[in-house]
C-alpha cells in the first residue's frame, strides 16, 4: 500500500477524502469556496477535526452556498458562534460572510471564483509526483502568491500554508504520491 495513505491512518471519513476529493479537480465554486472555509476553520486546529465536522459546517452555512452566506445576518451568525457542532471561533465564524461577500467581487471581476482561482497557474495543474510524504511540501510559490492577493482583497485565514493545503483540496495542486492508486 501507498504510503500516501498513511495521513489518515484508518480514519472513514479521512479515508473517503483522501480517495474520492483530495487532489481531485473540481471546477464548481461553491465547493471551491466550502473547502475555502473548512481550510480556514483548520488554523490552529487538525484537518480531522474539521471533516468530522463538516456536515455540521455545511448545515450552518447554507451548504456554503456563497449567494446565501454573503446573505447571512449577524444574529444567523452569533447563532453559530453557539453551535456546538462546529469550531465556536467567533472570527472564523464570521469570516464566512465577509469571505463570500468577496468572492462575489472576485466572480464579478473574474467571471467565476474558479477562473481567479487557477489563473494563478495559467491554468495549469501542478503535479509532484512525490514519492515519499517528506517530500510534499507545505507551501509554494503560487500558495504564497494566492495568499498574498486574497488577503489584499481582505478574505480572511487565508495564509500560505493554510493556502497551499486549499490547492490540494480543489485539485490545483495533486501531491497524491506516484505511487497511489488514487491519483
Amino acid at each position: 500500500m501507498s504510503e500516501c495513505r498513511n495521513w489518515y491512518q484508518g480514519d472513514p471519513i479521512l479515508e473517503d477524502y483522501h480517495d474520492h476529493e483530495w487532489c481531485r479537480v473540481n471546477h464548481d465554486d461553491n465547493f471551491e469556496f466550502q473547502m475555502l472555509c473548512l481550510e480556514g476553520a483548520s488554523v490552529g486546529l487538525s484537518w480531522q477535526i474539521i471533516m468530522h465536522k463538516r456536515a455540521a459546517y455545511c448545515a450552518a452555512f447554507h451548504g456554503f452556498l456563497i449567494d446565501e452566506c454573503a446573505a447571512m445576518t449577524d444574529e444567523e451568525l452569533e447563532a453559530q458562534c453557539r453551535n456546538p457542532g462546529i469550531i465556536r471561533n467567533r472570527n472564523k465564524i464570521f469570516s464566512v460572510r465577509k469571505n463570500a461577500r468577496i468572492v462575489k467581487q472576485i466572480q464579478e471581476e473574474f467571471g467565476s471564483f474558479d477562473a481567479y482561482l487557477w489563473s494563478f497557474t495559467e491554468g495549469r495543474r501542478i503535479d509532484g509526483h512525490w514519492k515519499t510524504p517528506a517530500e510534499i511540501p507545505t507551501v509554494s510559490e503560487v500558495s504564497v502568491a494566492m495568499s498574498k492577493d486574497m488577503k489584499k482583497r481582505g478574505i480572511g485565514f487565508v495564509g500560505p500554508v493554510i493556502t497551499y493545503s486549499f490547492l490540494q483540496s480543489i485539485g490545483i495542486v495533486n501531491d497524491h504520491l506516484a505511487d497511489c492508486e488514487y491519483r
